[in-house]
């Protein structure tokens, strides 16, 4: 997965050649953390190997309702989180939607599931079923693919200038 540096943050699908995300923009953008999570890489038994641990990718979310999954250029599928080379993501893996201040999660009956634990504690060992929406609480991490983790939050005053 290619690594971006927070500063000057990219806005989601900023090197798609698809239309942009049509969904309404917020007024508060927030950000996606996608990290590399070794716990959860060993948890999966996945056959590929893991990519180098670093910081995380950061991603600016500006729209209500956003796709996590991974570009297929011949399908024409250009997520607004893209988690990149994990290919235990699928291409249209899940759906982000919020009222601008709670965020809930959608899985789109991706092939190895999306599941919510929380920052501490074990992870977590049972999908959301798919098609029903789950709330995103502020302590709450998405685990999806072999080892891709997504956290949430605000964006914080320096990203919102880096936004602008």
């Amino acid at each position: 997965m290619p690594r971006r540096a927070p500063v000057g943050i990219p806005d989601a699908g900023e090197d798609s050649a698809a239309p942009p995300n049509a969904s309404t923009a917020l007024r508060t953008p927030w950000v996606a953390e996608i990290w590399i999570d070794p716990r959860w890489y060993a948890n999966q038994g996945s056959p590929d190997p893991l990519p180098s641990q670093g910081p995380p990718v950061v991603v600016a979310l500006r729209n209500a309702s956003l796709l996590i999954g991974r570009v297929s250029v011949s399908r024409g599928i250009q997520p607004d989180i893209d988690c990149g080379v994990d290919n235990g993501v699928s291409r249209r893996h899940a759906q982000l939607t919020t009222d601008g201040t709670r965020w809930w999660i959608e899985d789109l009956d991706s092939s190895n599931g999306t599941y919510i634990g929380d920052a501490v504690g074990d992870l977590p060992t049972t999908a959301i079923p798919v098609g029903q929406k789950r709330e995103v609480d502020a302590d709450d991490r998405i685990y999806l693919g072999s080892w891709t983790r997504i956290v949430l939050r605000p964006s914080t005053d320096d990203e919102v200038a880096a936004l602008s």
